[in-house]
């Protein structure tokens, strides 16, 4: 077995390699090539924590593993990331296990690859405001890869803990933009392309603070009971995911199709825009909002091509099973 260890991810990987796995993960699904498997990820009654396991199986690219893994929230005071992962490959052949490899820098790249990708294949082409709502450790990853996407002139942002916004602030300086901490408000009437990364259970962003012709990408719901955006605004949106069970049951459209504003089936599946399938944005007035869950393919992905890169390099450590 192969073992990748956490210290070693940062210099195997880098932000477009995760790019091209993710994007290329999402085309694979709409071709269906590439199976996720569902979900377990609950409340585990001790210290706060959120774990769960998320599985897949790529037939194209012979992929097969898990990712194990959660959310700690008292981890930052002890001097470590709040998210936790691991991801385990198996031969699909034989089902002995390949490699393990640490998650938790995979797990931020892969996130902000898919909201990259979101924004590459649905944002107007004229989208020049970032708009940034959260500020936490994730969202120095989403910034510097959805800044790739757009000629952007300018990035405005929001966290409910406004001390906190120097992370965006220091992130658009090292991407070459100026950033501008602003309200809710003010961000939904200038940004043309916005991002949510929170762990919020209650929604911050509503529907009638969001122009027309705006893309979202809504990063941080991935559990029952999240929330970022007011359901509403999908109804006002065309909506994307990068699955949609796990969308419906997860992501921001559980609450919008448990009210009965969107129907789980008028949901479009990103990967069918990336793979010529659908043609994704249909106007320039129209608003588009990308569902981002994360799914067990974009782990298992970025995880396997550290792997290759882990071997080629000699860095990748081998025990016996």
């Amino acid at each position: 077995m192969i073992i990748v260890p956490e210290r070693e991810i940062a210099a195997l990987i880098s932000e477009e390699a995760a790019y091209e796995a993710v994007e290329a993960v999402f085309a694979a699904m709409a071709r269906g090539q590439a199976v996720n498997f569902p979900v377990v990820r609950e409340a585990i009654g001790h210290a706060e924590a959120l774990y769960g396991f998320k599985s897949g199986f790529d037939r194209a690219g012979l992929v097969l593993g898990v990712k194990a893994g959660g959310y700690w929230p008292g981890n930052m005071a002890r001097g470590l990331t709040n998210h936790q992962s691991s991801v385990f490959l198996f031969d699909p052949d034989t089902g002995m296990v390949s490699a393990m490899v640490g998650a938790n820098l995979l797990t931020a790249l892969r996130t902000a690859a898919a909201a990259a990708v979101s924004v590459r294949h649905l944002a107007r082409k004229d989208a020049r405001v970032l708009g940034m709502l959260g500020a936490g450790h994730q969202s120095a990853y989403q910034l510097r890869a959805v800044a790739k996407q757009r000629q952007f002139e300018k990035v405005v942002g929001w966290n409910m803990h406004p001390e906190m916004l120097g992370r965006l602030a220091e992130t658009a300086a090292e991407v070459g933009l100026p950033f501008e901490a602003v309200s809710l408000e003010g961000l939904g009437a200038q940004a043309d392309v916005i991002v949510t990364i929170t762990s919020s259970f209650a929604p911050s962003l509503m529907a009638d603070m969001v122009r027309p012709g705006t893309h979202l990408a809504c990063m941080g719901t991935d559990t029952k009971g999240k929330q970022e955006v007011e359901a509403a605004l999908l109804a006002r949106a065309r909506v994307f995911c990068d699955e949609r069970a796990q969308s419906i049951t997860i992501g921001e459209a559980q609450h919008a199709v448990a009210a009965g504003l969107i129907r789980a089936e008028d949901i479009v599946e990103l990967g069918a825009v990336v793979a010529g399938i659908d043609p994704g944005r249909r106007s320039d007035d129209e608003i588009t909002l990308f569902d981002g869950t994360g799914v067990a393919l974009q782990d298992l992905a970025v995880a396997a091509k550290a792997v290759t890169v882990a071997q080629a390099r000699g860095v990748a450590v081998e025990v016996a099973v």
